[in-house]
């Protein structure tokens, strides 16, 4: 009986590991499959499809009246903000009345910015501070990851838009570390994000090579086309051990790659012409803020795909980010908007930035729900938290926040409602529910007062 080759094949070239999606190849032949020439895999696809966590984060709240469904349950129907949703409709859940009561002030006065950003995951009180004695809480993306991660090449991705500041005072007397990152280690170790597309993508797939100088590092990149160059010969190895649809599902993966190359040499600097498709990666990250979303999400995509990774956090925006949205009519920048005093007109422009962040999750899951694990997708393996740790931007209030819940979770979530839990349930025994569905339980997170069991 020919063996299956591993889940964690990598083809390797020089300063470049590229990893696989699940192939028909990396599965143990049961019973049906060998009665049926190995073509009866959906069962054991399954079993060998990992689950993964990814939790995005918006900054400033919502407009709660344009995001709250009006019915309770399943089937109700898509408030405004959600409606860019419709294609994946019945594949997520809203979660209401779930709370961060630590990102209150509790004495500690003005920041909830700072607050709701370093207590979105950890469901710990932040240590209001502007000096290097920070202290928050461990965050469920890092007791996932410390579970996981000895699976993956990666424990964790972090991503988002901005880089912020590791240090300094960005909130009433609040480091600039809380309202930057969203991933703790350590009660005193936040794990920052990375912006920049180039440096994620190298991250993904360019291994690099002990010892090599920046100067040799340029030069190999400058004469390389594609970093699918570097591995062909293995590839086509590889088309000695796969059948038809594995050969396949390879050519659609690495056309997936390219067309990611080919889309950040389109912001380089000096960027190659369409004659030209070098391998110039980008020395930052796209003007524009739509295309800088979606590469992400790209990215995300891959990382799931090839089980680089199992969990990830991408946050949209920094906490209190007053970025302005001219490019879809609002020019105002976004933190005063929140401030709408009650004002229509400015009511009417937040929940147009509300949207456009749905519109970006949309491309998101709408990916991951075409792109096929198995006997089913991606997003039917992933468990994806999408919300923000102030509920009305105007209030600052913690104990109404807008959660979503998407994707299958591997069998684990219960997606297509709208669950009203009980006023001030802690957002961090949703995280506990999901922890044990990612079979990686903790006995407690923060503020947890117990598990949701009904996700």
């Amino acid at each position: 009986m020919t063996q299956p080759i591993s889940r964690r094949t990598v083809l390797r070239g020089a300063g470049t590991a590229v990893a696989l999606p699940l192939l028909e190849a990396m599965i143990p032949a049961g019973p049906v499959a060998a009665a049926t020439g190995g073509s009866a895999v959906a069962g054991e696809a399954a079993e060998q499809a990992p689950r993964r966590a990814a939790f995005l984060y918006v900054p400033n709240g919502v407009h709660m009246e344009d995001w709250t469904p009006k019915q309770v349950g399943p089937g109700f129907d898509l408030p405004a903000t959600l409606e860019p949703l419709c294609g994946v409709d019945g594949k997520f859940s809203i979660h209401s009345r779930l709370a961060q009561k630590k990102a209150e002030a509790n004495g500690d006065g003005a920041g909830d910015h700072a607050r709701a950003l370093a207590t979105f995951l950890t469901g710990t009180q932040a240590r209001k501070t502007a000096g290097a004695d920070i202290r928050a809480g461990v965050s469920v993306d890092q007791i996932a990851a410390a579970h996981l991660g000895r699976h993956t090449r990666l424990p964790s991705l972090e991503i988002g838009t901005e880089g912020g500041g590791q240090s300094g005072n960005c909130d009433s007397g609040y480091s600039c570390v809380y309202s930057a990152n969203i991933a703790w280690r350590s009660d005193t170790q936040s794990v920052p994000k990375e912006s920049n597309p180039k440096l994620i993508f190298d991250r993904l797939f360019a291994a690099g090579r002990p010892g090599e100088t920046e100067e040799a590092r340029v030069k190999r990149e400058k004469h390389s086309r594609s970093i699918l160059d570097y591995v062909r010969e293995e590839a086509r190895g590889m088309d000695r051990v796969v059948g038809v649809a594995d050969r396949r599902k390879i050519d659609e993966y690495f056309t997936a790659v390219r067309e990611l190359e080919v889309r950040l040499e389109r912001f380089s600097k000096g960027a190659a012409s369409p004659q030209d498709l070098g391998m110039a990666r980008p020395e930052g990250p796209p003007e524009r803020y739509e295309e800088h979303l979606r590469i992400l999400a790209d990215m995300l995509v891959l990382a799931f795909l090839t089980d680089t990774t199992r969990v990830s956090t991408f946050v949209f925006a920094n906490e209190g980010s007053n970025k302005s949205y001219s490019f879809i009519g609002v020019p105002e920048g976004h933190h005063d908007l929140s401030h709408h005093g009650q004002d229509a007109t400015k009511q009417a422009k937040i929940q147009q930035i509300n949207r456009f962040h749905i519109e970006q999750l949309a491309y998101l899951l709408e990916k991951l729900d075409r792109t096929r694990e198995g006997d089913g997708s991606l997003l039917d393996r992933c468990m994806i938290v999408y919300g923000s740790g102030i509920g009305d931007g105007n209030r600052h209030n913690h104990d109404d926040l807008p959660i979503l819940v998407a994707g299958g979770g591997g069998g684990v979530l219960k997606p297509g409602r709208h669950v009203v839990h009980e006023k001030n349930t802690p957002l961090t025994n949703l995280y506990l529910g999901m922890l044990d569905g990612l079979g990686c339980p903790a006995p407690k997170l923060g503020d947890s007062t117990g598990r949701l069991t009904e996700i």
